[in-house]
């Protein structure tokens, strides 16, 4: 009996740390479709609007070669996004690829989202919601190892759903807070003007009129700022809006850039307010 001791207090110890872990999944999983909830429930619909091919005149000649390439006539705003994706993730400059696959939930009107990327290590979550930008890293989904908030995290996210919008282009039609302006045949400059946020890409096109790359100044920590690079690759039609299914993600540093995103787009539904 003496013997069978050690033996039921390890089992008991075992028992106790894996309720403790289901329980922290349970609590990790719960948390995130709140926020999902809560992301939809603070925007609204905007697809009684519609696109009109006039709405184009004036704009610089690549900005309206890229809508008349992507949307139709009388396509109606897109109010709420839904995708999910694969690839390949990088943590550092000399860290190695690692596999990953996400899922993201947008809103247009009120500019925020909620993505979360997991990898056989770690879930990470980048939002921003309630004009508020953060990032949350979770260890096998139960210990918080990264929790960063603050204004450079603000500024970061909302610059992150503004190159996203390519995956919704009727969120780049100009409107009070999104202007477009001329630079030549296949650059243009877009500003974004939000709460306190004045924001803006330099936005290459090509001669189809796809947008291939939008780069910006974007904080890479709380006080460094560096150039932020967005491929876009492999447009096709989808819901009927022409959207690339490939982007590249990347800084270009001093020394040298560091790309640490490549993600292929696996599906991408549009004013389905719900979870996957």
């Amino acid at each position: 009996m003496q013997k069978r001791r050690p033996l039921l207090v390890v089992l008991s110890i075992s028992a106790v740390i894996i309720i403790a872990a289901i329980g922290k999944r349970i609590s990790f999983v719960n948390r995130f479709k709140s926020q999902v909830k809560e992301l939809f429930s603070l925007s609204k619909r905007v697809s009684n609007q519609s696109f009109s091919v006039s709405q184009l005149d004036g704009l610089p000649e690549p900005v309206q070669r890229y809508f008349r390439l992507v949307l139709k006539e009388g396509q109606p705003y897109i109010s709420y996004v839904r995708l999910t994706h694969i690839g390949k993730f990088k943590t550092g400059l000399d860290k190695k690829w690692m596999n990953i696959k996400g899922e993201q939930y947008y809103t247009t009107d009120t500019p925020a989202y909620i993505w979360k990327g997991t990898t056989a290590f770690f879930t990470a979550r980048d939002f921003y919601i309630r004009d508020k930008g953060g990032l949350i890293v979770t260890l096998l989904s139960m210990v918080n190892i990264v929790n960063e908030k603050g204004p450079s995290l603000d500024q970061g996210e909302l610059l992150r759903w503004l190159a996203e919008c390519v995956w919704f282009p009727t969120a780049l039609l100009p409107s009070e807070r999104l202007r477009w302006s001329a630079v030549d045949n296949n650059h243009a400059k877009l500003t974004f003007n939000y709460k306190e946020l004045s924001l803006d890409f330099l936005v290459t096109f090509n001669s189809g009129g796809e947008i291939v790359e939008m780069k910006t100044q974007r904080y890479m920590d709380k006080k460094r700022m560096e150039t932020w690079i967005c491929k876009m690759h492999n447009y096709k039609w989808i819901n009927n809006v022409k959207v690339p299914t490939q982007c590249d993600v990347s800084w270009r540093l001093a020394t040298r850039d560091f790309a640490y995103a490549d993600f292929k787009i696996t599906k991408i539904e549009y004013n389905n307010s719900s979870l996957f």
